[in-house]
């Protein structure tokens, strides 16, 4: 699929005090660069974080990782955002490394490809919002808020490494099956419809496949 998406913003956050026992730094407050490099950063325990280069990852029981290597969200949506919270936010604003125009990634479908340059990086799954998230954009009730309409942006394996440069084309090349992130964000938030749905496609990564397995064993015990 081309068409005219594109780089917006690519943002770094270095390390800074987050004041939580669990995650004493965070990198979520980013910042904009004319490029950045990326690159597969391995697992999510054990290995390099972030899967962009100079980027912090604070959690790394939680985030970064294989399929958690790069976070890209719409400018669209966040402009969205801003009219309902009265207040801008600038590319960056909600710790993603990649500002995009002109994709859906709330329709994204798990395993689609973004060709950005030499670059291909693979939808993999939704942001759940955290409590890092809801002290960065210090607004009341933040973390269900941002979780109702289901617009939690794009995580994204590194197929290709190499460098994203601002203004890059986005060319989008979707698989042949019906399961976007919404569906899988609806999963992981406790609709077992949707859990029961997005488990029997098999399109998940192994470690989100059983991630999601095993908190629907869970539920349904």
């Amino acid at each position: 699929m081309s068409g005219d998406a594109y780089v917006l913003s690519l943002n770094l956050g270095l390390g800074q005090p987050t004041g939580l026992p669990a995650a004493p730094t965070s990198g979520i407050d980013k910042h904009p660069v004319a490029q950045i490099d990326v690159r597969d950063p391995g697992p999510k325990k054990g290995g390099l974080g972030s899967g962009v280069v100079g980027d912090t990852i604070g959690d790394q029981r939680h985030h970064g990782g294989l399929t958690q290597a790069v976070y890209a969200y719409p400018h669209e949506d966040q402009q969205w955002w801003a009219e309902q919270l009265g207040r801008p936010i600038d590319p960056g604003g909600f710790g993603e490394n990649v500002t995009t125009v002109g994709v859906d990634a709330t329709h994204a479908l798990v395993g689609e490809t973004w060709h950005i340059g030499p670059v291909v990086l693979r939808v993999e799954v939704p942001r759940i919002p955290c409590a890092t998230f809801a002290r960065h954009l210090n607004e009341r009730g933040w973390v269900k808020r941002f979780a109702a309409p289901g617009r939690t942006g794009a995580y994204l394996s590194v197929v290709n490494p190499g460098t994203i440069s601002t203004h890059d084309a986005i060319d989008i090349e979707r698989p042949d099956h019906d399961i976007d992130l919404l569906s899988v964000f609806r999963a992981i938030m406790g609709d077992l419809q949707a859990a029961r749905r997005v488990l029997d496609s098999g399109v998940l990564s192994p470690t989100e496949h059983d991630y999601l397995a095993g908190t629907f064993s869970r539920r349904t015990r």
